[in-house]
């Protein structure tokens, strides 16, 4: 199976700079760290796929900066500018673009990157009192001067997931997708339920159609802002479709022969979700089964 988008990564996480104000010093002045470039929480990418980088010196003068990781022992990082706007909910055309070209590797280094400075941008104060938090521990985490409450970035759970019966599988489409695209079902885990509960009641919530057989695939980080894609299988007890108009426009089932069909680039009943979401590994996955 082919590894899913934005999983990869090529850096080394480094905890233990994180912890180490000395040697962190140390690797934000030398000269061969490298801060990665962004526009408005976008990547410069180059044309054979890779993220651009430049000099720590480029960064604003009021910027603080993430440690990404380190590259053959040369620091990388991303640069925060306390008081700027988290960056839109939306994916714009020239991300899509760009998520296109993009290196598997490389766009797990954009992921990690694009996630913290979200979540840096959202958590400027503190939960538990109010007050105007600082970052700590190399950008992964702030603190606050006045409770001394420690916060974390953290990923929001999401089962996305096929139904399947008779040799055919659930999809589903949401009306702000382009035209004809359908995709698999998708829902955050609510608390005190676990990812197989979640799989059941998302599509039993959606699509009226109830499911047994819970099977885990695979996972993928999503950068937009934060979430955890949960990637499984399961088995419909029948395939009448209630549809919850709230959620979703359209709901169809599929063969096997349309996704192959749809994922080959040739004709068929929908218009297959990009390569870089895990919904793409996940028809793949199951268009491979027989």
């Amino acid at each position: 199976m082919t590894a899913p988008g934005f999983t990869g990564g090529l850096l080394d996480r480094a905890d233990r700079l994180r912890h180490d104000e000395e040697a962190l010093a140390a690797a934000m002045g030398n000269w061969q760290s490298r801060l990665l470039r962004l526009h408005e929480f976008e990547p410069e990418v180059t044309d054979d796929g890779r993220l651009g980088w430049t000099m720590l010196t480029e960064a604003p003068d009021e910027a603080e900066f993430v440690l990404l990781g380190l590259d053959e022992g040369k620091a990388r990082f991303a640069a925060f500018v306390p008081g700027a706007a988290a960056p839109p909910a939306f994916r714009s055309p020239n991300l899509f673009r760009v998520l296109d070209q993009l290196r598997p590797g490389e766009a797990a280094t954009f992921a990690t990157a694009r996630a913290l400075l979200d979540w840096h941008a959202r958590h400027g104060f503190c939960a538990n009192c109010g007050t105007a938090t600082a970052m700590f521990r190399a950008g992964w985490g702030r603190r606050c001067p006045s409770c001394r409450a420690e916060h974390f970035p953290r990923v929001d759970p999401v089962v996305i997931m096929i139904a399947e019966h008779d040799g055919r599988a659930l999809l589903g489409r949401q009306p702000s997708w382009p035209a004809g695209r359908y995709s698999a079902l998708a829902g955050f885990v609510e608390p005190g339920e676990s990812i197989e509960e979640a799989v059941a009641r998302e599509i039993g919530e959606e699509a009226g159609v109830a499911v047994t057989d819970v099977r885990y695939v695979a996972s993928q980080p999503w950068p937009f802002p934060s979430q955890l894609m949960v990637a499984c299988v399961a088995t419909a007890t029948h395939d009448a479709i209630t549809l919850d108009e709230h959620e979703l426009e359209d709901a169809i089932w599929v063969t096997r022969d349309d996704v192959r069909a749809v994922l080959a680039g040739g004709d068929g009943p929908f218009i297959a979700p990009p390569p870089y979401a895990i919904a793409h590994t996940l028809l793949t996955w199951w268009a491979e089964r027989h």
